[in-house]
């Protein structure tokens, strides 16, 4: 379906990656809305154009798709290529993929399913067992090591794989496999069985989408199970130094006041908690997932949306443990942290998930890939010291910092994370309920969505966001009756503009309403205030403390060495907060010096305490959005300027 087609959904519970039993927002099918061009659809369509061959050109390279045909086989051995979850990349692609299908109907992404199933097929046990790295002749035994063996993660994989062919196509080859292996954990690990849990969570929330999918009660119970067992010590901590907290494994789900330990892992399991919560009705569950993502977001969390401030762990730190420079900030802790803020809105109607949803995908997600989408960050940091030399295209990277985005990993988790996320970016944009639509991720787009009264409701969004602040919604198809038509605005937002049926009024953060009957061809128009604004961080900060950052509407800008005059080093230039920024179509100038700071010629780095406020030369410094760093060649970059100091 193109942007401006119309179409009645026929099945508002499928091609969804998330379908809650019970929450206040439904979101929209794959059939319900498609981008147009833009921000968003520009990404969709490379990534389906390139980033999905790219992926499974790369696994076959390397072999990890083989190692399906050497189980088959009865090959195996220890040199098997990849880490012990190489198989959970499959199953990410192949989740990618399938969604990519379902919105487009492309018979190669059709295809590429099928090939790479029955290859999956051949390798699954008799019993629903199936991984290529334990379990069979000269591997390790099963399930010998739940701290760092991720069988039950590939696994949880593998079933959301099956969920999304189960809802764009129906039951095949993919979602038996997966129902077979479903039904192994259930019978292994249920009541009376091992009482186990993963050291990555991610099964959890696998079962959950999948007992949803096919109607199975028994997979959403296991998947409760897990929960339930995981902080109290039952992965051993000394196998990974770091702990049990590393695995969220030191204090139950319920109790946890904050989220901690490895970034990824803490939030797959948050996750599936609103998840099993919803499913069951939990108010505790969701409540204590609630406060989590309220401490940790106020206060382990970097001002592009990332997550994770360690790299030791690929954890979080302390409160205001949050360094530039060292900041780890994983594109897949932004695809995990994006699964649980859009549950929590599902479950709440509560927009400032949809907030965080919005500066996570803009200043996270769409920085990982490279224009091409052929490459990708790993890491995040939002301040590089050191230009790094340019990506081999032909060579795997050993390492997950860098400041170039490189065209596979030695842990390759980000790509197939980044693959699946943008095939199903447009799910996440809308949301159906309390009579209405709410617009909640704005991109040009066509729109043909049920409501929860059964009523169907036609828009189409033209906007050019996030580069203008207007979004115009024209409704092209008007139900009968009253509709609340809802759009979301942004926390930052302040003095935005809604216009509407000849009126034109003032609308705070939240969620402006227009809630009356329509007719067909009216537009309702939302101004949204994009000038450059300065953003200081709080004084708890240690990391950052003296510098400023500059965003733009939701976009976070940053410097970067290309743009600063010959023999200006860009840790040199201070910025003078007195000055505005200034837009400069897209881009920002601020105003700055460069002074006594770069030639101190010291052989020590401490004293001198009226260096950072002299009057140097002045100098005007481009910033531009942060997720298009590097894009332009190797350079440094920093999203933190140190300001003048006034005194």
């Amino acid at each position: 379906m193109t942007p401006h087609e119309t179409a009645v959904p026929t099945d508002p519970t499928g091609g969804r990656p998330v379908v809650p039993s019970r929450s206040r927002h439904r979101p929209l099918g794959l059939g319900e809305i498609a981008l147009g061009p833009g921000f968003w659809g520009t990404r969709q369509r490379t990534n389906a154009s390139a980033t999905l061959r790219h992926c499974e050109l790369w696994m076959e390279r390397l072999g990890w798709l083989a190692n399906f045909d050497r189980v088959a086989q009865d090959a195996t051995g220890p040199d098997r290529p990849g880490w012990c979850f190489s198989d959970s990349e499959v199953y990410k692609l192949l989740e990618a993929l399938s969604w990519e299908y379902g919105s487009t109907g492309r018979p190669e992404a059709d295809e590429a399913v099928r090939r790479i199933t029955e290859r999956v097929g051949r390798a699954q046990d008799d019993d629903g067992y199936l991984n290529t790295c334990y379990g069979h002749g000269n591997q390790p035994p099963r399930y010998g090591d739940f701290e760092t063996g991720h069988e039950l993660y590939c696994t949880g994989h593998l079933l959301q794989a099956a969920v999304a062919r189960a809802r764009t196509t129906g039951p095949d080859a993919l979602v038996e496999i997966a129902r077979r292996a479903a039904d192994h954990v259930c019978d292994t690990f249920g009541t009376g069985g091992t009482e186990a849990v993963c050291g990555h969570p991610e099964i959890e929330v696998g079962l959950v989408e999948l007992g949803r999918a096919l109607g199975e009660e028994r997979y959403v119970e296991q998947a409760r199970l897990f929960l339930d067992r995981r902080g109290h010590g039952t992965l051993r901590g000394e196998r990974v130094p770091l702990g049990s907290a590393y695995f969220q494994d030191d204090v139950p789900v319920r109790a946890a006041h904050a989220w901690r330990g490895h970034v990824v892992r803490a939030l797959y399991l948050s996750a599936a908690a609103v998840d099993v919560a919803d499913e069951h009705g939990d108010r505790e569950l969701l409540t204590a997932v609630e406060r989590q993502w309220e401490h940790s977001v106020a206060r382990r969390t970097h001002i592009t949306g990332g997550m994770g401030s360690r790299h030791q762990d690929e954890g979080f730190g302390e409160d205001w443990e949050l360094p530039a420079d060292r900041a780890y900030c994983e594109s897949c802790a932004g695809v995990a942290s994006i699964m649980v803020s859009w549950r929590l809105y599902l479950s709440t109607g509560d927009t400032r998930y949809a907030d965080l949803m919005e500066r996570t995908f803009l200043n996270v997600v769409a920085t990982a890939p490279s224009a091409d989408g052929r490459a990708f960050f790993y890491a995040n940091p939002l301040h590089q010291r050191v230009a790094a030399g340019a990506p081999d295209p032909d060579t795997v990277s050993p390492r997950a910092e860098s400041g170039v985005r490189a065209p596979w990993f030695d842990v390759s988790c980000c790509p197939t994370n980044l693959a699946r996320t943008l095939a199903t970016w447009h799910t996440y944009a809308a949301s159906a309920g309390d009579g209405g639509l709410t617009l909640l991720q704005y991109a040009t787009a066509r729109i043909v969505a049920a409501l929860d009264d059964g009523r169907v409701l036609g828009v189409e969004v033209e906007t050019d966001y996030p580069g203008d602040g207007l979004v115009t919604v024209r409704v092209t198809d008007p139900p009968p009756g009253r509709t609340a038509l809802r759009l979301r605005v942004p926390s930052w937002a302040g003095g935005a503009v809604l216009e509407e049926g000849g009126r034109r009024r003032t609308v705070p953060p939240g969620v402006a309403v227009v809630d009356r009957e329509f007719a067909s061809g009216e537009e309702v128009r939302l101004r949204l205030p994009m000038e450059p604004r300065l953003t200081w961080p709080d004084h708890r900060i240690d990391a950052v403390r003296g510098c400023v950052a500059v965003e733009r509407g939701p976009l976070v800008y940053c410097a970067e060495s290309i743009d600063l005059p010959t023999g200006v080093d860009l840790d040199d230039v201070l910025v003078d907060p007195s000055v505005a920024p200034v837009d400069r179509g897209g881009r920002v100038l601020v105003r700055g010096t460069v002074g006594p700071v770069r030639a101190t010629g010291r052989d020590w780095p401490y004293g001198g305490a009226a260096e950072g406020r002299g009057d140097g030369d002045a100098v005007g410094l481009t910033l531009s959005p942060y997720h298009q760093w590097a894009e332009r060649g190797p350079t440094t970059m920093r999203v933190w300027l140190p300001a003048h100091l006034r005194g």
